[in-house]
């Protein structure tokens, strides 16, 4: 069971990312306040993986699958919109589960090769399937029109519940035995659990919300091509949660949130926002080793020695 002032914590978080999606009008800020909600949902899902200790960069790939399989039901079979993100979603952790049953037996950067290896295959084989759009990638997905003025409510919506479902199970038993795997798996398994199917679930879960980040990027976006799956997006997102700290739940959300909003920002600069955006990254990460979240805990911590040496001082 969740404490009761993380319950709150969630409930005002809930709210405020709920009543801002309805209370925007501007329709590149909606845009950017998907944009934000996506990302952080695939940072989070990035990082629910870490956890295990292992860096997931096929999950451009699933992100893709996800955006591909529900845009080609919603464009060629006509699924409902929502119907086609729920089945997108399941379809790609089931080929996840196939994907990491096959090479979670590599670790380290082995896995993290085999990763980027898989998703530069996959997006050249959207480019290669007609039905797909070929190399010009898949137009006119778009949701209901009188979905339109609740799309942003919708994204929010979604994941804000996705996020809460990872944040109770990484503070479940099943979190504790995540971190039992990154820290010492043979221990882990010397007392009987069975590691590999932990890690298997992991990838299935974490891809299952990353499907969903796709199907929502499809319909958010109305156009997908294949450039938009490469491994770039894994790198984002791991900047996202690097940025932000991931050794917190909330590191990769806070991420998410600066990063989008300074590549937003960073537009009107022309040529020079790659500059901004690269150069950004590269002084959190070097000022901010353990990511903003860190740097707000060490803040508190060196508070807490201040007042613990004044009142030791005083009673002196």
């Amino acid at each position: 069971m969740l404490k009761s002032t993380s319950t709150i914590s969630w409930l005002v978080f809930a709210g405020a990312a709920l009543l801002l999606s309805l209370l925007l009008q501007d329709l590149y800020l909606r845009s950017v306040l998907n944009l934000i909600a996506i990302s952080a949902l695939l940072a989070v899902s990035l990082r629910f993986v870490m956890l295990m200790g292992e860096l997931n960069f096929a999950i451009a790939a699933f992100v893709g699958i996800g955006a591909y399989a529900a845009g080609y039901m919603s464009t060629a079979m006509e699924v409902p919109f929502w119907l086609a993100i729920l089945i997108a979603g399941i379809g790609t952790g089931i080929v996840s589960a196939g994907f990491g049953a096959v090479t979670l037996r590599a670790k380290g950067p082995y896995f993290l090769l085999i990763g980027f290896a898989f998703t530069e295959a996959i997006r050249v084989a959207y480019s290669k399937v007609p039905a797909l759009g070929g190399t010009s990638g898949m137009i006119g997905i778009f949701p209901p029109i009188a979905m339109d003025p609740w799309m942003p409510f919708f994204v929010m919506a979604t994941v804000v519940v996705l996020l809460l479902v990872f944040f109770i199970l990484e503070h479940s038993d099943f979190g504790r035995v995540l971190f039992a795997i990154r820290e010492k798996e043979e221990v882990a398994r010397s007392v009987g659990i069975n590691t590999f199917v932990y890690k298997i679930v992991t990838i299935a879960f974490a891809c299952f919300a990353a499907g969903i980040a796709g199907g929502l990027h499809a319909f958010v976006n109305n156009v997908i091509s294949p450039g938009d799956f490469s491994y770039l997006m894994a790198a984002f997102a791991l900047a996202y949660v690097k940025v932000g700290g991931e050794d917190h739940f909330v590191g990769p959300i806070l991420g998410a949130i600066f990063l989008v909003s300074l590549s937003a920002y960073a537009l009107g600069f022309g040529g020079d926002e790659h500059f901004i955006y690269g150069g950004a990254i590269v002084l959190v990460v070097l000022l901010l080793p353990k990511g903003a979240v860190g740097a707000v805990a060490n803040m508190r911590l060196k508070k807490s020695d201040v007042k613990g040496g004044a009142n030791a001082a005083l009673e002196q």
